[in-house]
């Protein structure tokens, strides 16, 4: 059996790690990408012309064509949970699985949630900025978490392992999710419209979908209070960028931080990311060695279970899977 893995010697090293390429080469037969650009889909066929298996990288989109270019194509797995990138309806009608990673990212991300708050609290990056500046930094009170209010949209993985942290600091914590149930006592739960109005802190984490799309819009940044601080977390998608750029350049909040964007590769969008007000990272909640490791591994034992004849972990559409030999 043979396997292509779609990233670039450069998001190898840091998204997928020598040992899980070192088991995968003891399953299958590997196909590396060596350029130094992400594979487009007349690419990622050129490359696996004969191959099972696509092992696909965030930067590489998996559209329909390549479906209809690759009739030996069996499987299609992400080293992620985000299957955005792969047309999975597509795959479904070619009969070819699509997988993806466990969340093996959520300490990683909450680690830079917390990052993000005491920066937005105590302003360390932008006195940081104005002493290599060569600048006398500017004076100002800081903001304790303990005591103060904290709102989560979203109450997904990241969300069980942040909330109940940020109570055990001190923080009151509110969560809004319509389909969620919040057992823990510590966190309260509230519609939305309430979390916002109430909230210090306003913490995106939202599954990204049709849904979601423009959840915080100009309307939710209106209810957030003049001194509160917007994070956003999960996918930019998710927010309307004019409207919290309106919100920032007005003062109508008072900071906001972001680790994703509208930007390519759900990178910050530059325009929000460059505001003084702004505290902005290029998309590296996940991207410790550990959390790395963790996704690609996943992958490992989805090629296992495939190698073995079985359904692999992280399977979506298993009822389509036409082409399984």
């Amino acid at each position: 059996m043979k396997l292509l893995l779609t990233h670039t010697p450069q998001a190898r090293r840091q998204y997928y790690g020598a040992r899980a390429l070192a088991r995968l080469k003891e399953l299958v037969e590997v196909v590396l990408h060596e350029g130094d650009a992400p594979l487009d889909p007349a690419g990622v066929i050129a490359a696996a012309r004969d191959v099972d298996f696509i092992v696909a990288d965030r930067s590489t989109a998996v559209p329909g064509e390549i479906f209809a270019g690759l009739p030996g194509l069996r499987v299609v797995m992400r080293s992620a949970i985000d299957i955005r990138n792969i047309d999975v309806a597509a795959a479904s009608a070619a009969g070819i699985l699509v997988t993806h990673a466990e969340a093996g990212f959520v300490k990683s991300v909450v680690e830079l949630t917390l990052g993000f708050l005491v920066d937005l609290s105590r302003g360390m990056s932008r006195a940081t900025a104005a002493y290599q500046e060569g600048r006398v930094p500017e004076i100002r009170v800081g903001r304790q978490l303990a005591g103060s209010t904290v709102g989560i949209v979203g109450y997904g993985r990241i969300a069980r392992d942040l909330g109940p942290l940020l109570a055990t600091m001190g923080m009151t914590v509110l969560v809004s999710d319509p389909y969620a149930q919040v057992d823990d006592r510590r966190l309260v739960k509230l519609p939305m419209e309430e979390l916002l109005a109430r909230s210090d802190y306003v913490i995106c984490l939202a599954i990204a979908n049709e849904e979601t799309e423009n959840l915080l819009d100009a309307a939710a940044f209106a209810r957030m209070k003049p001194d509160a601080f917007f994070i956003n977390m999960s996918r930019g998608n998710l927010v309307d960028e004019a409207a919290l750029a309106a919100a920032l350049g007005e003062g109508r909040i008072a900071g906001a931080a972001m680790d994703v964007g509208r930007a390519p590769d759900q990178m910050p969008s530059p325009g929000l990311a460059r505001r003084p007000n702004v505290i902005a990272t290029p998309h590296i909640g996940g991207l410790t060695p550990p959390a790395s490791e963790s996704q690609a591994m996943d992958t490992v034992r989805q090629v296992e279970a495939l190698v073995r004849g079985e359904v692999p972990p992280g399977a979506v559409n298993v009822a389509r899977w036409i082409r399984r030999r």
